[in-house]
């Protein structure tokens, strides 16, 4: 700034800013001032680094604090904010399936695929997706005939208990 009022007077400038005198000379004594979270964020930049970007701001305050460094966790938060560092969340997978331990059904329909008229052949399978914060699984009913879905279940677990009963009661068939 010292540089534009060698050619413009002070005044002038902040009249056309729309700044008071008092906010600029308030504004240069704090951009003057020594960071004083710099120790701290040091600190957190070395925590972050260490575990590998995987900790977020409730495991680094707790990391500073067992360092023995009293620091509020909305302090780490919001300085972790202006720093940019967010930690990585690995999404979860599904690992409902059991192999071998489980039960599994008998291979009736040894691959053959097709099928010569309707209802003769029907192939189910249990998809997991999410929506919002809850997770729900679906299982259509396909025909192999046509390849129409003849009937779906939805529901907030996975289960056997879905698949046998598409033929029986409860089911919800598709376009209706």
């Amino acid at each position: 700034m010292a540089g534009i009022t060698h050619e413009f007077p002070l005044d002038g400038l902040l009249k056309v800013a729309g700044l008071a005198r008092s906010t600029f000379y308030y504004q240069c004594k704090v951009s003057q001032n020594a960071d004083k979270h710099a120790q701290l964020k040091a600190r957190i930049r070395s925590v972050f680094e260490q575990h590998k970007g995987r900790y977020g701001y409730r495991r680094i305050t707790s990391a500073i604090r067992h360092l023995g460094t009293r620091v509020n966790q909305k302090t780490v938060q919001r300085l972790m904010q202006l720093m940019k560092l967010k930690s990585l969340v690995r999404p979860k997978k599904f690992r409902a399936f059991r192999g071998t331990v489980g039960r599994m059904a008998p291979n009736v329909l040894q691959r053959q695929f097709d099928a010569d008229a309707p209802n003769q052949k029907r192939v189910t399978h249990i998809t997991e997706f999410r929506v919002g914060e809850r997770k729900l699984y679906l299982s259509p009913v396909l025909d192999l005939y046509n390849g129409e879905i003849v009937a779906y279940e939805t529901a907030t677990r996975p289960g056997l208990r879905d698949v046998r009963t598409h033929d029986q009661k409860g089911v919800q068939e598709a376009g209706r």
